[in-house]
């Protein structure tokens, strides 16, 4: 009899510890600079995006994961009997989940369950924890996929960007915008709706108080989430910045687990360095 294997793609940001503990299997994404391509997590670190993109004065492309790729995850699994649940990255920020779609249909393995996080980062995160954690419940497929469907919209993912240079690089705001925005010390609270990013608090200042208003802004919504765990995901910055939203969350003496993880490549790229988010699920699991 096969397994239930959880899968999801590398902008999950989950740590080779949070991997391994709970059995992940991640296929990555691609990182493109000076046309050649790197897998996320694997070919290139979040500081060499950097340093390169600062070179470069641009940002690096990202593509979704190659179909060969996906085809060759699969092909042992539907060899030995198992089925997968993957969760990918929101449909409307890539193709991935499309992609996993088309390998198992060329392998003509139907044991795939394919979902659509409407979400990034540990936005998906969470929800592969969450079902890796049903699959050490005894949960099957078709219900761990029902209940992690059914839950997405719970997500609540947001993170404060210190820079628009690298937004402003990347196309998603004019060069105007940034200059105007970094000059006046604005930092935007950036907030994963629907699958999609929009806009939400813009704060002002230096950031190490603005991320402990960005996080004090939550105190409510944080204290009716779920308690199980919350994440603080950042990209390339120092720690000192990132050690008192960290307290503030013990501080509160609600979570079961406050976990950290560095973003990898893809969000790094589109959201340059000293980017710090709060990620967590609105309320607890029904069964």
């Amino acid at each position: 009899m096969g397994r239930i294997i959880i899968m999801s793609d590398s902008t999950c940001d989950l740590s080779a510890d949070l991997i391994e503990k709970y059995g992940i299997e991640i296929i990555p994404l691609c990182i493109i600079m000076d046309e050649k391509s790197y897998f996320d997590g694997i070919d290139v670190t979040s500081e060499e995006i950097i340093e390169w993109s600062n070179k470069n004065k641009t940002t690096p492309k990202t593509a979704a994961a190659g179909i060969e790729e996906a085809i060759e995850k699969l092909r042992p699994h539907k060899e030995a009997g198992d089925e997968v649940i993957f969760i990918g990255i929101s449909e409307d920020m890539s193709t991935t989940c499309n992609v996993i779609r088309l390998a198992a249909d060329e392998l003509e393995y139907d044991k795939v369950y394919v979902i659509n996080s409407m979400n990034l980062s540990t936005g998906i995160g969470l929800q592969v924890i969450r079902a890796a954690e049903m699959v050490n419940e005894g949960k099957n497929a078709e219900y761990i996929y029902e209940a992690i469907n059914g839950a997405r919209e719970d997500v609540r993912a947001s993170f404060v960007v210190d820079t628009l240079t690298f937004l402003a690089r990347g196309g998603r705001c004019t060069a105007v915008t940034a200059l105007l925005a970094n000059t006046l010390q604005l930092k935007p609270r950036i907030e994963v709706k629907m699958g999609k990013m929009g806009v939400g608090t813009k704060y002002r200042g230096k950031l190490k108080k603005v991320l402990i208003n960005y996080v004090d802004d939550m105190k409510e919504d944080l204290l009716k989430a779920d308690k199980t765990r919350v994440f603080v995901t950042y990209s390339v910055m120092d720690h000192e910045l990132v050690e008192p939203v960290v307290n503030y969350l013990k501080e509160l003496n609600y979570f079961d687990e406050i976990l950290e993880t560095q973003a990898g490549g893809v969000i790094t790229s589109h959201c340059g360095p000293s980017t710090l988010g709060v990620l967590f699920y609105a309320k607890g699991r029904e069964d």
